[in-house]
């Protein structure tokens, strides 16, 4: 009953607070329902940042720090109740408008919206008209007052944002040993680049916002802010063990707030890590709930289910990933990670349980997927087909997204999955294996995100069909690919494992991985997928 009325809290919360809506689709921030309702001083959940300024009020600085530690935590919205609570008790601190101003612009989850934009153009002029500010504070206030206009025009945005990073790139010369100037800096430079998709680690952008990291790091290997963005930065690129360091001490600096929790398993989830990522994930998920009763911060909560479910089934932490799938379709009133998760774990009759097609397209193309794939595999060939045929359709015809990937790719992954086993059930082997191949291309051209739209990797099902056609070579290929991509995942260590053995190659150092990697597990395996 508790959890129950905890989630209602957090459902009522994500009403209002920028979050990730169904099918995670990441909101753009948007302060429109935002009041200026005071905020309390939080002692121990936001941690022990502290950037002093010049106040000699302490709760003004008390305030500025816990709006500093939001606003590197991406809750621009608590944020900016913070610097207010600053303003309030010392209207001469300039900086705290500044904070304000901060607070409302564009950031690496969201770009500027119309209605913040009076609101941080009024605060950042009273910033500047306020005369207490130190030389580094001045140099900040005048960096920021480019980014913002009196009249939003989002067409030209992109030019601020420019100026903006140009004016920060001044004051960090002037004061290259400020590790907050440098932090924002580098995040002005992110801002500059394409959020989503894979990143080219060696390009001459890229090296340019590496450098400014890594120089804070040099000094504050733990620094918050550049944590945060540097594990943003590596993690769709070829490198991102490079953000190991951070990833290891990122999630407790600010033990309050949920998104900092959860921050760790993007880099884990890259390094086959999925044990700790499971961990980080469980811990966002604690905040979030005692964010319900005012303890913490919950900041993107359904983001941080569909990370826990997808690190756990990766890991084989079945019950777990199926609770988070659970508690995801309560807070957004989407099941299809529920049923998404039961296939991956076998759970064939509770799929079956979700009788109602839902409206939505690609929702109802997700529920023909599981609803298909449960009843070929409790022995129901007759209405398979039918399901096949509308989600064939669906992938086809859809133009709707999962987040950042198209819907068409991420339905056409599921329609060769599921052809493939309808082929595979119906001994046409040959057949089955190329619907899987073809599972493996929509899979491919996805773009990078972070969980990936699907709990589960179509090579797990092209592996195993390879190995049953006794292709046992292709199978080994299929599955180190795949452990490319999802490093330490025992789904394929396993079908490696078989496919090595069936060749009499040595496996042994396999075992060991496999043994490893699944130390977690509930689920006991006897294939890539069931």
């Amino acid at each position: 009953m508790r959890q129950a009325v905890l989630l209602a809290v957090i459902l009522l919360a994500l009403l209002v607070h920028p979050a990730y809506a169904q099918h995670g689709h990441e909101a753009a921030p948007s302060h429109q329902q935002d009041t200026d309702a005071p905020i309390p001083l939080f002692q121990t959940a936001l941690g022990t940042f502290a950037r002093p300024i010049s106040s000699l009020n302490t709760e003004t600085q008390a305030y500025f720090n816990q709006g500093f530690r939001l606003m590197y935590a991406f809750d621009k919205k608590d944020a900016r109740r913070s610097f207010i609570e600053a303003e309030k008790r010392d209207p001469d601190c300039a900086i705290c408008y500044w904070g304000e101003a901060w607070s409302l612009g564009s950031f690496l989850n969201g770009s500027m919206q119309a209605a913040e934009s009076p609101r941080a153009f009024a605060a950042i002029q009273k910033a500047r008209k306020t005369t207490r500010a130190s030389a580094v504070e001045r140099a900040m206030i005048d960096a920021m007052s480019v980014r913002y206009v009196e009249h939003f025009d989002p067409s030209k945005q992109r030019e601020h944002d420019i100026a903006y990073a140009e004016e920060m790139r001044k004051v960090h010369e002037r004061f290259p040993k400020d590790l907050d100037v440098a932090t924002l800096y580098g995040e002005a430079l992110f801002l500059l680049e394409p959020r989503r998709g894979y990143r080219d680690i060696h390009s001459p952008n890229v090296q340019k916002i590496l450098a400014v990291f890594e120089s804070v790091l040099k000094v504050d290997s733990q620094h918050i802010g550049t944590c945060h963005l540097y594990i943003h930065l590596t993690e769709a690129t070829t490198e991102p063990g490079r953000a190991e360091a951070c990833a290891n001490t990122i999630g407790n600096a600010i033990p309050g707030a949920s998104h900092i929790n959860h921050m760790p398993s993007h880099t884990w989830n890259q390094l086959g890590r999925w044990g700790d990522s499971v961990r980080a994930n469980i811990q966002a998920w604690h905040s979030d709930q005692q964010a319900a009763v005012g303890e913490a911060f919950a900041i993107y909560p359904s983001h941080n289910l569909q990370m826990l479910l997808f690190a756990a089934s990766m890991d084989g932490q079945g019950a777990i990933a199926i609770q988070a799938a659970k508690d995801y379709a309560k807070l957004t009133g989407s099941s299809m990670y529920r049923i998404l998760t039961l296939i991956r774990f076998g759970r064939f009759n509770e799929v079956l349980e979700f009788t109602q097609r839902p409206n939505q397209n690609s929702e109802a193309a997700v529920w023909d997927f599981g609803q298909g794939y449960a009843k070929l595999r409790t022995g129901q060939q007759a209405p398979v087909r039918e399901h096949l045929h509308r989600l064939l359709d669906a992938a086809d015809q859809s133009s709707g997204m999962f987040r950042f990937n198209s819907a068409h790719n991420v339905l056409g992954v599921l329609g060769g999955i599921l052809e493939g086993e309808v082929q595979r059930s119906n001994a046409n082997l040959d057949q089955a294996i190329a619907s899987f191949t073809r599972a493996v291309t929509f899979e491919d051209a996805m773009i990078y995100d972070e969980p990936e739209a699907l709990p589960f990797s179509a090579r797990h099902w092209l592996g195993a069909a390879l190995l049953e056609a006794k292709r046992y070579s292709e199978a080994e290929n299929v599955y180190r690919e795949e452990l490319k991509k999802h490093p330490h995942n025992g789904w394929s260590l396993f079908g490696l494992k078989a496919s090595l053995d069936a060749q009499h190659k040595p496996s042994q150092d396999v075992s060991q991985d496999l043994d490893a990697s699944w130390a977690r597990s509930d689920t006991w395996l006897h294939g890539s997928a069931f």
